[in-house]
């Protein structure tokens, strides 16, 4: 078993690598927060619930040498509904598209049947090189991260995965992110940038924007709740008769749920939770565009969306 510990500069000759990595796990596996890590600013979202990250975000590494883009998929697991299983397909299609898979496991919790689950989806992908990553170091003692790193070693043996490398990382504590990166360059293919030097990820902006008020929503909401919204962004608009240097962007968009009910608990006692989604939302997104933002959001139902087609196309499933 090699677990990658940081080490001096190792490469020789200068040639340009360019190609895609994504990061597998179970939900909540720390797979946001290392892209985010990664990247050096935040491209996905990140939050405490599982099942946050619908959409493929890639967050681009630039490097002199190097383009590393990151592809954040939705965690993999035993499908519910109808969006479960898109999500689920989702997943396959892009581990079978990317030059290295990272599988992402916490070392503050033992191997359990989720990880096995996913595990077992792996060893069936024969091309791509596979990375474990022990996330979340900084939660744990030497001695936990060491038996975690045996029974990751045990789990790829048992299923029949060499691993290309094992390596035990703190995306909140930035130890070994770097070396992560430098683990994973060597294992793209050799060709020129895919992306323009200042992009961050290829996202459309108004899909970033309705993420980040999507995170807002879910923060400090009951349990019940994260799988049931769905934020569509409406139209993002320059503000008419501004000056030149005070624009101002109009944003429009709605927040769906599922039943009735949910509307109290999105809006709050007086409007208060909503109110408080849009300003936190507010300034995360300003942070992202980088202009003053009017935010109107608007509190809809869409019965029962995940387990209805028709709805899950209209909001973009």
């Amino acid at each position: 078993m090699s677990v990658r510990m940081q080490s001096s500069e190792e490469s020789g000759e200068t040639v340009h690598r360019a190609g895609f990595a994504c990061f597998v796990g179970r939900p909540n596996a720390g797979k946001s927060t290392l892209t985010n890590a990664l990247v050096g600013q935040k491209v996905a979202i990140t939050s405490n619930r599982p099942q946050t990250t619908r959409h493929t975000v890639r967050g681009i590494v630039h490097r002199p040498d190097a383009q590393l883009i990151l592809v954040d998929t939705p965690g993999l697991h035993k499908p519910r509904t109808l969006l479960g299983e898109r999500l689920n397909d989702v997943v396959r299609t892009t581990w079978a598209e990317v030059d290295v898979i990272g599988f992402c496991l916490p070392a503050n919790e033992k191997i359990g049947p989720g990880d096995r689950f996913i595990a077992k989806e792996l060893a069936g992908i024969k091309k791509s090189p596979k990375v474990a990553i022990v996330t979340k170091t900084d939660l744990v003692d030497g001695k936990t991260l060491a038996e975690q790193l045996i029974a990751i070693d045990q789990l790829g043996k048992e299923l029949g995965i060499e691993w290309a490398e094992i390596v035990p990382v703190s995306a909140v504590g930035d130890k070994q992110v770097e070396l992560l990166a430098d683990l994973l360059i060597p294992m793209l293919p050799e060709g020129p940038a895919l992306y323009p030097e200042g992009d961050l990820t290829d996202e459309p902006e108004q899909v970033m924007v309705a993420e980040l008020i999507r995170e807002a929503a879910l923060e400090g909401v009951r349990d019940e709740l994260p799988h049931s919204i769905a934020v569509v962004v409406e139209e993002m608009l320059p503000r008419e008769d501004r000056p030149a240097d005070k624009p101002l962007l109009d944003i429009h968009a709605n927040l769906f749920i599922e039943r009735p009910s949910q509307k109290g608990i999105i809006i709050g006692p007086k409007g208060k939770r909503l109110k408080e989604v849009g300003i936190k939302s507010r300034k995360q997104i300003e942070a992202l565009l980088g202009t003053p933002v009017f935010l109107d959001l608007h509190v809809k139902v869409a019965k029962d969306w995940q387990r209805d087609p028709k709805q899950l196309r209209r909001l973009g499933f």
